[in-house]
């Protein structure tokens, strides 16, 4: 990935160099440049793609996007959907994930078909209709035929501690072998400053929080704990945003629970698909699984990160109406008011 994002660069014209010139750049965790545009940390590997999506993408009212921040679930989300919103067009003894991995099946916009077209093929990049995408582009810079249109989204976030453990490992994976490994610190320090990939994250989940609260019936908003703790009942709401609620007889036949399993965290990640093979960015499909467990913070934070960021989310959250589960043994609820 470091080096596609190299190459990527040294492509870029004197035009859109000039444009970048002019942006504020950090170092990013994986070792290549952020550069920060409306608002959030750009990586450079999508700077280009992310304008001309942003530019260019021409939504139609029946499209779904999927919105995540990375490290949120967004692997487990395009499972989910895409199985749920497509199931008619296929067997139920069949099973397209074991084929193609979820990023196949449901493409990025900015990081997928984007990255080397400025006007890709997006009709024949989905295999059925309504077209599903994905993004982690925040709210206020989609491109305003999403916004002001009758498409859906379905956003999912996380509790930013698990989060923040799963993006530094995540990167330490993808980082470049030449530079020395980004220590627990140094990450932790970018993270609190909101420098990272589509950073800063609290603006970004708040950005897809209030829009749902304005519009609700056009975005749906997830949280990965509580997805996790109930998917059945989650599963079923998502079915009926998405306009294809599961009938009777599909839940009498236990549809729901068979479609939990077969995009449940532990299925795909020992999928033979998912353990092989590039994904269109240079990142290898078997890094896009960890463990995805709730909690696992408490095994990697000292207690004076914890302390830092409970203050962080303190202070960000703060009035928003928006709480995070920060563990689900002991279902430790984090309100901004505490």
């Amino acid at each position: 990935m470091f080096s596609l994002t190299q190459k990527m660069e040294k492509s870029w014209d004197n035009e859109f160099q000039e444009l970048v010139q002019a942006l504020p750049k950090e170092d990013g965790w994986i070792g290549s440049h952020l550069y920060f545009y409306q608002g959030f940390w750009c990586p450079a590997l999508v700077l280009k793609s992310f304008i001309s999506f942003q530019k260019n993408f021409q939504a139609f009212a029946s499209d779904v996007i999927l919105a995540t921040f990375p490290k949120c679930g967004t692997t487990w989300l395009k499972a989910l959907a895409y199985i749920t919103l497509y199931r008619s067009h296929f067997a139920r003894d069949e099973n397209p994930l074991l084929s193609s991995s979820p990023h196949q099946l449901v493409r990025f916009l900015e990081y997928d078909l984007y990255l080397n077209n400025p006007f890709p093929d997006l009709q024949n990049a989905c295999a059925y209709e309504p077209r599903l995408f994905a993004t982690h582009v925040p709210y206020a810079s989609l491109p305003t035929s999403i916004t002001d249109s009758n498409s859906k989204i379905v956003y999912i976030c996380r509790n930013p501690l698990d989060m923040f453990i799963s993006l530094w490992l995540f990167s330490t994976k993808l980082r470049d072998n030449n530079l020395r490994p980004l220590s627990p610190d140094e990450a932790f320090d970018k993270f609190y400053h909101g420098i990272y990939a589509f950073g800063p994250f609290f603006e970004h989940v708040l950005g897809y929080w209030k829009a749902s609260r304005e519009n609700p019936n056009k975005i749906l908003f997830l949280k990965y704990e509580d997805l996790m703790e109930d998917t059945n009942s989650h599963l079923k709401n998502l079915a009926m945003f998405l306009g294809v609620p599961f009938t009777e007889d599909e839940e009498k036949q236990g549809v729901v629970p068979e479609i939990v399993k077969m995009c449940s965290f532990e299925n795909l990640k020992e999928l033979e698909v998912n353990k092989k093979g590039l994904h269109a960015s240079g990142i290898p499909n078997a890094d896009f699984f960890r463990k995805g467990e709730v909690g696992d913070w408490s095994n990697h934070l000292t207690p004076s990160m914890v302390e830092r960021l409970e203050k962080l989310i303190q202070e960000k959250l703060n009035n928003s109406g928006l709480t995070f589960k920060l563990s689900c043994k002991t279902s430790r609820i984090f309100h901004p008011s505490e």
